[in-house]
């Protein structure tokens, strides 16, 4: 295998460079209404340096739902790894939802505004939304049935459901408090969910 040379990194640190620097134009602006004037003064550059690295827009833009989506995941499930129990879990994801830091992307949840502006019809975005959904759904309801298989949470409840029913309380409210422009939309739904999280318990827990 070869090894890269010093302009194969430039290249590559470039493509990074461009697909961050994008991410926050797309998120606010969704695909359609972002023009490559807004693309080229985000970057810096021009039309030509935008496809010298990407084939087309739309490669671009899925490049940055992956990055945009990444770094809101990540804070999302920060120090789950340490908790003990399942619940311990579930409550500190919801917790770290509803109190995650200042976000260094402009524009909100990336899969909520992906998932609106791609309906229309832009298969590769919505197809990217609705695997980062499919994941996150599959994540949540894996601590759920960990949980059952130790005994900690009831046997009759359906992972599946508990996952859908947290993001989409915790979408929704992302929603109501952008309308809003107020965070108690979140709050409340997050305080909310800390009590429905309590009721999945075994009794004898």
């Amino acid at each position: 295998m070869e090894a890269e040379t010093p302009k194969s990194f430039r290249g590559e640190a470039t493509r990074r460079r461009i697909v961050e620097q994008s991410a926050a134009v797309f998120n606010r602006h969704g695909y359609s209404g972002t023009s490559m004037s807004e693309l080229m003064a985000a970057t810096g550059l021009e039309k030509g340096g935008l496809y010298r690295h990407f084939a087309s827009k739309q490669d671009l833009a899925g490049a940055a739902f992956d990055y945009a989506w990444e770094t809101v995941s990540e804070p999302r499930w920060r120090g789950l790894e340490d908790c003990a129990s399942s619940m311990e879990k579930l409550l500190l994801l919801v917790k770290n939802f509803v109190e995650q830091p200042p976000r260094t992307l402009p524009g909100g949840c990336p899969l909520l505004n992906t998932a609106i502006d791609s309906d229309d019809g832009n298969p590769l975005l919505r197809g990217k939304a609705r695997a980062a959904l499919d994941q996150w759904r599959a994540n949540i309801a894996e601590v759920v049935r960990r949980g059952q298989q130790t005994g900690e949470l009831r046997g009759d409840i359906d992972p599946g459901a508990v996952a859908a029913i947290v993001i989409a309380s915790l979408e929704g409210a992302v929603m109501m408090s952008r309308l809003e422009k107020t965070l108690e939309p979140l709050h409340a739904v997050g305080e909310h969910l800390a009590g429905y999280l309590q009721t999945l318990k075994t009794v004898d827990v």
